[in-house]
């Protein structure tokens, strides 16, 4: 290659790669795989997949890992501010010297594709080229794949060998491409179960839950689900939440989660499942796990960014549901000041979002902004949708710093601004609060 680019050319090439186009067959991202040298891996993989909680599950069997003293290697997504978010070395973002490297080796072999007729591969394709590339370069022993979309045909399938499964949350989302029935989509999901794996999984969701057992007997994979009932919600205080868990070697442990999302004691009960599989380790060698998990902040997910604002990266009416029983906690006096700000995009079920939130967001006034993405639904559209709704008061303004001033001015004294439907509108905030800088 000629030209070397910048980290920030970089970013820009790959950002033109188109994101939701139909997908290649998953063969072409094993060849991508293949000419990367990076089709097998001799590292111990667990592939994540579910409709949401995936980026949690990851987050915290990472921090897991590390208190034992492993080296991880994460890959997630979406990001919210910079690509490096999406590929994380010992809980740290990947340099962009490292990120560098990657990127100009995926682009040659991309490049040499094209040529050949076979097609460049696509956005997420492309990102996990480069992920695969760190992580070869890297000392991680353990690595931790979220997938992307569904999970049969994900690009993080292609690769060969997964020591464990792990499938979050069920819910109707991306049904256009998934299925329009939660079995379908649980059978989409389950297709990361490898052949005598094993596979542990969510199993609140009746529906999903048989699907996804049938699955595991049909790969001859041993299967692990975990329910509400498997944990004891001890105390909940705004961003902290505490309890305990029912039948495990530490049930006698107080585990405190540094956040105010209900959602997570699921979450984290997946992640000391996985770890305790990976691990095979006793309540004696736990001591740092309980420090582990309370020791993280996940961004965009329930998280105060300043004392009267918190984003939460809710995209889907289930994730909507989850939000608002996390809400539910707050003191009525504060929820009764506060005021939700409000945004989507179009390939999401924003009306039914909408609408659960008007029926159950007792909060003081709603405020809609539009997402600064091709895809992000017209303030007028979300306004009208939101009055037909709520007698409460709504405003739009176009745009994010009108939207965040106009719901800080209708806050009470005791309230606070709650930011909510996508994480796009996440990623905004937190960019405009560092000033567009972003991640160090």
């Amino acid at each position: 290659m000629d030209i070397i680019e910048s980290f920030g050319q970089a970013e820009s090439y790959i950002e033109e790669l188109p994101k939701f186009t139909t997908k290649h067959p998953q063969e072409h991202t094993r060849e991508f795989l293949r000419r990367l040298s990076c089709l097998e891996v001799d590292k111990t993989i667990v592939h994540v997949a579910g409709t949401n909680g995936k980026g949690s599950v990851c987050i915290y069997l990472q921090a897991i890992l590390l208190a034992e003293g492993k080296r991880t290697g994460l890959f997630l997504s979406p990001h919210l501010v910079s690509l490096r978010e999406r590929i994380r070395l010992d809980g740290k973002l990947v340099s962009e010297e490292q990120f560098l490297k990657g990127y100009h080796k995926a682009k040659t072999v991309a490049k040499e594709m094209e040529q050949e007729g076979l097609g460049h591969p696509s956005y997420f394709e492309f990102l996990f080229g480069i992920t695969m590339l760190v992580f070869q370069e890297s000392e991680a022993e353990y690595l931790i794949l979220e997938t992307g979309l569904g999970g049969r045909l994900d690009a993080t399938n292609a690769l060969e060998g997964c020591h464990l499964s792990v499938i979050t949350s069920i819910g109707l989302d991306h049904t256009g491409i998934l299925g329009d029935s939660i079995s379908a989509i649980a059978g989409e999901k389950a297709g990361i179960i490898k052949d005598g794996g094993k596979v542990i999984f969510d199993g609140n969701q009746e529906e999903a839950a048989k699907v996804i057992e049938k699955a595991a007997k049909a790969k001859k994979a041993t299967w692990e689900s975990v329910t509400d009932s498997d944990d004891v919600l001890q105390g909940s205080k705004e961003n902290k939440i505490a309890f305990f868990r029912r039948n495990a070697y530490d049930e006698s442990v107080l585990y405190r989660i540094s956040s105010g999302a209900l959602y997570q004691i699921r979450n984290v009960e997946l992640a000391l499942r996985a770890a305790e599989s990976l691990l095979q380790t006793k309540a004696a060698r736990r001591a740092g796990w309980k420090e582990a998990i309370e020791a993280v902040t996940w961004e965009g997910r329930m998280e105060e960014l300043t004392p009267r604002l918190t984003v939460d990266g809710a995209h889907n009416p289930p994730a909507i549901e989850a939000f608002l029983e996390s809400l539910s906690l707050t003191e009525p006096e504060r929820l009764a000041e506060s005021v939700l700000l409000f945004s989507a995009v179009r390939d999401k079920d924003y009306r039914r979002m909408i609408r659960l939130l008007c029926e159950r967001a007792q909060v003081k006034a709603y405020v809609v902004t539009q997402i600064e993405e091709e895809r992000g639904v017209p303030v007028q559209e979300l306004e009208e949708i939101f009055r037909t709704c709520t007698t409460k008061e709504v405003i739009g303004k176009q745009t994010l710093a009108e939207s965040l001033r106009e719901a800080d001015k209708r806050c009470g004294k005791e309230g606070r601004v709650y930011a909510v439907g996508s994480l796009y509108l996440a990623g905004m905030i937190k960019k405009w609060l560092t000033g567009g800088k972003g991640y160090a």
